[in-house]
């Protein structure tokens, strides 16, 4: 089975421009890297639901992603609209990510002087998310490709091993 998932990925097409999503949105590689401390904790967010949520999968993620995104593209033009997904398990993702940006908005009111994230930038970031999600799930119903791919990227703390001085102190 694990040959078949790594055939999989090694002969999967690129997504095409046509079937992106939101191709309006454009933003660079520097832009992403700057950024990477936000999409390692929207990661960490999935994963650490996957681990309460044994149920969830790619299908579930992406739509609880393209929720949120759609949310935050609207506030970019100054509307408030939240449409949250239906599936249940979506939409308690969805609230989680929420959970996750309001803290994000918390810590950056108590930093003054530090450059307060825009809703486009979030939106920017989502859909950059959403892109990986679409070229790394295999489109299955019950796919957890895009889930694995997370996990590799983004490991839980207490698997990062730390490590220790080799300097010998007398």
């Amino acid at each position: 089975m694990i040959t078949a998932h790594r055939y999989e990925a090694e002969h999967r097409q690129p997504i095409s421009r046509d079937e992106l999503l939101y191709p309006q949105a454009d933003f660079d590689i520097s832009f992403i890297q700057e950024r990477w401390p936000i999409l390692a904790g929207v990661g960490a967010t999935i994963l650490s639901f996957q681990s309460q949520n044994k149920d969830l999968n790619d299908a579930a993620v992406l739509g609880a992603l393209e929720a949120l995104a759609e949310t935050y593209r609207t506030l970019g033009t100054g509307i408030y609209y939240e449409h949250p997904p239906d599936y249940p398990i979506a939409r308690a993702l969805y609230a989680a990510f929420a959970e996750f940006f309001q803290n994000l908005r918390k810590q950056e009111a108590e930093r003054s002087g530090s450059p307060k994230l825009k809703e486009s930038e979030i939106f920017n970031l989502l859909v950059f998310l959403l892109r990986v999600g679409k070229q790394e799930t295999n489109g299955r119903p019950r796919s957890r490709a895009f889930l694995s791919f997370l996990q590799t990227r983004f490991p839980p703390a207490a698997e990062k091993a730390v490590e220790t001085s080799r300097i010998i102190m007398p």
